[in-house]
């Protein structure tokens, strides 16, 4: 039997809740980025937004893995970057950015247990036509016991007007 992960002590502070956002390069992240944001202006939280990269499959050559690591690396900053600034605009506040490389489920995992500000991880749903619910479809089947924070899970298609009705 599996020894349980500790419990996190951070000393809560009523209404001020740490929205984790999980993002990539599609629009039900960013709908589910101004989800969190539209929320935390609510409710005097914030945000914090998560992109996980995979590492290169490409591992001949050190430096050309390198390179390729680090170009990756720069086009998540750049999406990070244009998403914080909307999450900004909403939120009056800069969201927090992070970065991490590996399997996308264990890095979100990983990144949430080493921050104790994380009150809630928030992901966009694609479509029901789109080939990209591989991240719903694994936290929903693999988090359920493992995740120690509320999972909110926002339709892609949701417009800002339902978003603003829904926070």
């Amino acid at each position: 039997m599996k020894k349980s992960k500790k419990a996190r002590n951070k000393a809560h502070i009523a209404g001020e809740i740490t929205f984790l956002v999980c993002v990539a390069h599609d629009a039900h992240s960013a709908v589910a980025a101004r989800f969190a944001a539209m929320r935390a202006q609510n409710s005097g939280g914030g945000v914090a937004l998560l992109h996980v990269t995979q590492p290169p499959e490409f591992q001949h050559w050190a430096a050309v893995g390198e390179r390729m690591r680090e170009e990756t690396r720069e086009e998540a900053q750049a999406m990070l970057d244009e998403m914080a600034g909307e999450v900004e605009a909403l939120l009056g506040a800069k969201p927090a950015l992070h970065i991490r490389e590996g399997r996308i489920g264990e890095e979100i995992l990983a990144h949430i247990e080493e921050s104790e500000s994380i009150d809630l991880l928030v992901v966009g749903a694609a479509p029901p036509d789109d080939a990209h619910g591989s991240l719903i479809s694994w936290l929903a089947g693999q988090l359920a016991g493992r995740l120690n924070i509320p999972l909110v899970v926002v339709p892609g298609n949701l417009s800002d007007q339902q978003l603003r009705n829904l926070t």
